[in-house]
């Protein structure tokens, strides 16, 4: 017989309880600690239940990694669901019940009411897991760095005002920028034109040689005739050092930290079989790509195109009652926003590069031509993007998964 194991996740613990068809309760809400012994001991009462047996836990950011674990190593059915879908099953009740008791046991109702769609919890997912955990990481990293140039920045316009933009050269796969290292040692715009230019260029021509970057006469005098027509408020003393060498030390810290995740992003995203495939899609760069193939993770654990949409929260909402049926509605947003995030990204791409013969440029340009909005245009192609990306990234894992069962 079936039995469906709900299990209410929570930090340190979790309350378990196992559900037969027609109200049968094969185990009482019981909790467990999630300790060695505890997991154990749950394991050991779920292979005691006789019968078919599934397990369904809510994704619950890292508190039900352990539980699944031990779970899976117990040889037990395991089945991560979207919390969403346990909050919208039906409670058949006009009572407001809000226990982990009462969780557990709508859990494991969920379980058998959908029962043949429960998807098992593979290896893959754990890469996938941990993908997400670097994209979420790689985001507040960026932000980090973003705030942290933004306070050089602002020193430096007291000190050596618009020095970041005299630097056009891309950040080094190490992650130091030029501009960055450059005010570290000539913190100050008397650091320059304190000397003369001749001098400035020979000691500007020694740092680059120390700090392994390209020398530029005509650069060396572009910065030093620079420096001479800068206003400063700040005057050139150890404080002044203090504080924009440190906040530059602060800085060159963060993108270093940033250019090793960002390597080991990629390389973590390289690992699952779609990559190639999602690499090639106009517009997706090795950052986005992998950020995609994170926040979405298994295409086929969508059942439709449309299920991928709501899930980023891109659909258009419907509102009708009656007679009313609204002609404008605003998108849902009920769905992932670090999702959303990087298709807009895509899309600007899109937007900017102009490639006449990509299908999500012509519908993007298409519906400005129609007079839509900005806002409208942009979230109608980063649909028109998931239906292309859902159906060609489901179409080759499933030739993979044909390919490898007939061998």
């Amino acid at each position: 017989m079936n039995t469906a194991v709900g299990i209410d996740v929570s930090k340190g613990k979790s309350v378990v309880a196992a559900m037969r068809p027609f109200g049968e309760t094969a185990l009482p809400p019981r909790e467990f600690i999630h300790t060695s012994a505890g997991l154990s001991a749950l394991t050991q009462s779920l292979l005691l239940i006789e019968g078919d047996i599934r397990v369904i836990l809510e994704a619950t950011g890292r508190y039900h990694e352990p539980v699944v674990m031990a779970l899976r190593e117990a040889g037990l059915f395991v089945s991560v669901v979207n919390p969403k879908l346990i909050k919208d099953f039906g409670n058949n009740s006009l009572r407001k019940v809000k226990t982990d008791k009462a969780d557990a046991v709508k859990i494991a109702r969920y379980g058998l009411e959908y029962w043949e769609e429960m998807r098992e919890f593979t290896e893959t997912d754990i890469v996938r897991q941990q993908l997400k955990l670097c994209s979420r990481q790689y985001n507040l990293h960026m932000n980090t760095v973003v705030s942290l140039q933004n306070n050089l920045i602002s020193l430096l316009d007291s000190a050596f005002p618009g020095i970041s933009e005299l630097f056009t050269s891309p950040v080094r796969d190490d992650g130091h920028r030029k501009w960055v290292d450059f005010v570290c040692t000539f913190y100050h715009r008397d650091c320059v034109c304190g000397m003369s230019s001749a001098a400035f260029s020979a000691r500007y021509r020694k740092w680059c040689k120390r700090k392994g970057y390209n020398f530029s006469t005509s650069k060396a005098a572009e910065l030093y005739a620079a420096s001479r027509d800068m206003v400063v408020t700040m005057p050139k003393n150890a404080l002044t050092k203090t504080l924009i060498t440190s906040a530059a030390g602060q800085l060159m810290s963060a993108t270093t930290m940033l250019a090793s995740l960002k390597a080991e992003f990629i390389r973590l995203a390289s690992t699952l079989p779609e990559y190639e495939i999602v690499s090639s899609m106009y517009g997706v760069g090795d950052i986005t790509g992998a950020q995609l193939m994170a926040e979405i993770g298994d295409v086929r654990r969508f059942a439709n195109r449309g299920a991928l949409i709501a899930y980023a929260g891109v659909d258009p909402g419907i509102n009708e009652s009656g007679k009313h049926s609204a002609q404008s509605v605003r998108t849902t947003k009920r769905g992932s926003s670090h999702l959303r995030k990087t298709l807009f990204q895509i899309v600007s791409t899109h937007l900017k590069q102009s490639p006449k013969d990509e299908p999500v440029y012509q519908f993007l340009d298409r519906k400005r031509a129609e007079g839509k909005p900005y806002l409208v245009y942009m979230t109608a192609a980063a649909n028109k993007f998931l239906r292309i990306y859902h159906a060609r990234v489901r179409d080759y894992l499933n030739g993979l998964d044909s390919v490898e069962s007939n061998t």
